[in-house]
C-alpha cells in the first residue's frame, strides 16, 4: 500500500506541476509557472522540492538538475533511484529493475565502502529514436 503524505498546499501544487509534465522540470521553470498561484519565492519552491524528493514523490535528475514525478506505484525509495536518459530525444524513464535494485543493495567496493543511496543515470538512445538511425 501506498503511504500517503499531507502535502503542503505548496508541495501539492508543485507536485501536481511536476506530475503532469512530459519531461523534467527546472527549479525556476517551476517557480515560472506557480507564481499565478501565488509561490513566488525561489525558497518556497526549493523547500517544497527538497521534501517531495524526500518522501519519493519526485526525483531529481542530477545531470539535468530537474525533477520528475516517480514513476513507479511501489517506490517508496528516495535514496535508490535508477534513470535511463535517452540522447537524442532526452526521454527520461524511471528504471524498476528488482535484480539492479537487489544487486546495488548489497554493493560494496575495493575500499570496502558500503552505500547508503544512489542516483544512477543511464544514457543511450529510446526504441523510437534508434528506429530512427
Amino acid at each position: 500500500m501506498e503511504k500517503q503524505h499531507n502535502l503542503s498546499k505548496n508541495q501539492k501544487i508543485i507536485f501536481d506541476l511536476i506530475d503532469k509534465s512530459h519531461e523534467p522540470l527546472k527549479a525556476y521553470s517551476i517557480l515560472f509557472n506557480v507564481q499565478k498561484k501565488g509561490i513566488n519565492a525561489p525558497l518556497q519552491v526549493y523547500r517544497a522540492l527538497d521534501k517531495l524528493v524526500e518522501i519519493g514523490k519526485i526525483h531529481k535528475i542530477e545531470s539535468r538538475n530537474a525533477f520528475i514525478a516517480c514513476q513507479n506505484s511501489s517506490c517508496q525509495i528516495s535514496k535508490a533511484t535508477a534513470f535511463s536518459i535517452c540522447e537524442s530525444c532526452e526521454k527520461v524513464s524511471e528504471i524498476s529493475n528488482t535484480k539492479l535494485s537487489k544487486y546495488l543493495l548489497n554493493f560494496t567496493d575495493e575500499a570496502g565502502m558500503k552505500y547508503s543511496k544512489y542516483n544512477l543515470e543511464f544514457f543511450g538512445l529510446c526504441k523510437k529514436c534508434k528506429s530512427k538511425e
